[in-house]
């Protein structure tokens, strides 16, 4: 037994919200407390239930009962005994989760393997059969037993933050949990920087990082780090194994933790010595969550979503504004637009969950959403929040945000509920049986037909007089028309990733996309270095193999200062044959830095130029001065490479691109005046938008 601090809860993220109390735990668990909402009092009463309580009503459940909790609940008003039951019923399901597989079979049999075996066969038993790894001294004895599987699958990165943000890649292209294992000491601190994306950006994933000797922890030994410790802010939960007997529970509770409520990254450390140690695993183990379990929140109640639908009748100007916590109920969404006809912006995570091609799509709204989109939120009478947070990026200047609005906030985090803007409907569930719900309901009470015709009316007056435009020009490549040719010849079919500055915002306005989780980007963390990797991890989950899905082509399209910070993973794309494109957008400058720069800063360079100091290429026009050289780093990657200067040879190195099998590289030099537009400065408001300008002009 060990005593351990309370650490912030799983819903609150950073903030500490309870004092430092000693409690006796095993290390190995450490569960985080459950803070909600300022209006969610119901959940706050959920979340100092006693664990014992719920895991003594499991035991006096009978067979009926438990295969009831498993049966599609109902839209039921909830009371005290009912709810009791519930609680129950979920720890009982926690327990039959834990249950083997049935198409699983224990190569071992009863006899003692590794503990390095028992992680890899957890992995197997979860269905992670792509993992991203890199080498160690102190998780050399999970590679090893990854060779020994015959279901799991390494692809070896070049770099420990190229493969979580592959992990992530994975994750966000397909909705599964990623999963990246890397050693002690600078592999896991590599890992830091995805941990922390992964979290604001609502990824699942879990890491397995290799740890010192248990005897040897606290000793400053070679290659140490209080991993957990590093990562208790910017991870969902942590473990730090010190039983070879807790490995099983441990892993499943990982990927349990990852995948549901509100997900997350969560990370296990495993010590070497436990690796080493030989047992025969317990798979029956159940899962130890039960209190984290019954603060998941509920099925949506009828009397919640009642509410909407009286909000949607009494509405005349509404807007639905969706995020990334939508991205698993585009069908309902869809169907939700169709009964009601109300228009949808969409955030940065959002793109995808309503089709760019539909009439009543406004595109992304924002810093650099579209002027008819922030119209519309600025305007409404009604704001639809659904699975979104309410990010400063998004808002602006809060006091301004949808100021006429009444809102509507569905989210499953019951801590983003009134966190930034005060909402007047609240409904703390999924957004997909959420939607069910609604849609059910409208069926009964539908809105009347033309309800928001003058509404839909004023919108599309503004799409018309403010249009998404960019210039045209016959000398240079203009890199919103790059990325809208682009969208052309893939049909708009590809899986795309950024990194991040002025082609992230550009990607997203110019490419169209009328799928989901077609798109992968850091959002919250916004993370230079994310493209490459991401791309290979989605290429890796639509390879066409044995995973199920169908290939698709994946193309990175990065910034020359956000590619070179994990430009290694050309490697990577070669060995491994993978189909990634990368679509460069040069302009050999930090471009959205620039960019503020010429807005707010008199055009002052503060080191934001990346070339040669003595000869720029954009003064110069000289290709020997463009700096670095991508088509020869891709060469010397044995990666195709190509670049391109001029308009007319942009869409037939396009098709080349797209033709040849296999990675690719095509470098477009671009100008490096352009500005993302519309932009909406930050801290401000719609009045404060900017539709004109580069930066050829004085702003200032």
């Amino acid at each position: 037994m060990s005593t351990w601090q309370q650490s912030p809860c799983v819903n609150c993220r950073g903030r500490n919200t309870l004092p430092s109390v000693p409690v006796s735990r095993t290390i190995s668990e450490a569960p985080r407390q459950n803070r909600c909402g300022r209006r969610q009092r119901a959940e706050a009463i959920r979340a100092q239930r006693q664990d014992g309580r719920v895991e003594a009503a499991s035991a006096r459940l009978t067979k009926s009962e438990i295969k009831e909790a498993q049966a599609p609940q109902q839209y039921d008003d909830w009371n005290s005994s009912g709810y009791q039951l519930d609680e129950a019923r979920q720890a009982a399901k926690a327990s039959m989760d834990s249950q083997s597989p049935e198409e699983w079979v224990d190569r071992f049999g009863n006899e003692p393997r590794k503990g390095a075996d028992i992680v890899v066969q957890c992995l197997e038993r979860e269905g992670a059969h792509r993992v991203f790894a890199y080498p160690g001294g102190a998780s050399m004895e999970i590679h090893q037993a990854l060779t020994r599987s015959n279901l799991v699958k390494n692809t070896l990165c070049r770099h420990e933050q190229g493969e979580i943000f592959a992990a992530e890649g994975y994750a966000k292209t397909t909705g599964d949990v990623g999963v990246c294992i890397a050693t002690s000491g600078p592999g896991a601190t590599n890992l830091v920087t995805g941990l922390a994306d992964a979290l604001l950006d609502s990824v699942p994933m879990v890491a397995i990082t290799g740890q010192v000797p248990r005897k040897m922890i606290g000793t400053d030994a070679f290659q140490e780090t209080p991993i957990v410790e590093v990562t208790r802010q910017i991870t969902k939960h942590n473990y730090l194994v010190m039983q070879i007997e807790d490995l099983p529970r441990i892993i499943k509770e990982a990927f349990y933790l990852a995948r549901t409520g509100r997900p997350g990254p969560v990370l296990v450390d495993v010590p070497k010595d436990i690796q080493q140690q030989l047992a025969v695993p317990d798979w029956s183990t159940p899962m130890a969550i039960s209190g984290y379990m019954s603060r998941l929140p509920q099925p949506p109640q009828e009397r919640e979503l009642k509410r909407v639908i009286e909000a949607l009748h009494g509405a005349r100007k509404p807007v639905l504004y969706v995020g990334g916590g939508c991205l698993d109920a585009s069908q309902e969404l869809r169907e939700f637009v169709k009964k009601t006809g109300i228009p949808v912006a969409s955030t940065l995570m959002g793109l995808g969950v309503f089709p760019d091609s539909d009439d009543l799509a406004l595109q992304m709204l924002g810093m650099h959403g579209t002027v008819f989109a922030n119209f519309a939120v600025d305007e409404a009478d009604l704001l639809l929040a659904f699975g979104v947070r309410f990010d400063d990026r998004v808002t602006g200047k809060l006091e301004t945000f949808a100021s006429k609005a009444r809102v509507v906030h569905i989210d499953i985090d019951p801590a983003e509920i009134c966190k930034n803007k005060e909402a007047h409907v609240m409904v703390c569930a999924d957004t997909r049986p959420a939607l069910k719900g609604i849609n059910k309901l409208l069926e009964q009470h539908p809105v009347p037909e033309g309800q928001y015709t003058t509404w839909i009316d004023s919108v599309n007056e503004v799409r018309q007089k403010f249009p998404m435009w960019y210039p045209e020009k016959d000398d240079v490549i203009i890199p919103q028309w790059a990325i809208q040719t682009l969208c052309e010849e893939t049909n708009g079919e590809a899986i795309i990733t950024t990194g991040v500055g002025q082609h992230q915002m550009w990607a997203a306005q110019w490419y169209k996309y009328n799928e989901p989780r077609r798109w992968a980007s850091s959002g919250g963390l916004g993370s230079m270095g994310f493209g490459l990797p991401a791309a290979l991890g989605a290429a890796v989950a639509y390879d066409g193999t044995d995973s199920g899905r169908p290939k698709k082509v994946v193309i990175d399209i990065d910034g020359d200062g956000s590619f070179l910070m994990n430009c290694q993973e050309l490697a990577t794309i070669f060995i491994e044959k993978l189909d990634v494109k990368c679509f460069i957008m040069n302009n050999q400058h930090l471009g959205m830095v620039v960019q503020w720069e010429d807005r707010f800063y008199k055009k002052n360079r503060a080191h934001t130029y990346l070339g040669h100091r003595d000869a720029e290429w954009h003064l110069t026009n000289e290709v020997k001065d463009i700096y670095p050289d991508f088509v020869k780093m891709a060469e010397s990657f044995s990666v195709p490479a190509k670049r391109v200067l001029r308009p007319d040879e942009l869409r037939p190195a396009i098709r080349e691109m797209l033709e040849t099998p296999g990675p690719y590289l095509l470098d477009v030099m671009v100008p490096h005046i352009e500005h993302v537009l519309p932009m909406i400065p930050g801290g401000g408001s719609y009045k404060d938008i900017i539709t004109t300008g580069d930066g050829s002009i004085e702003h200032y």
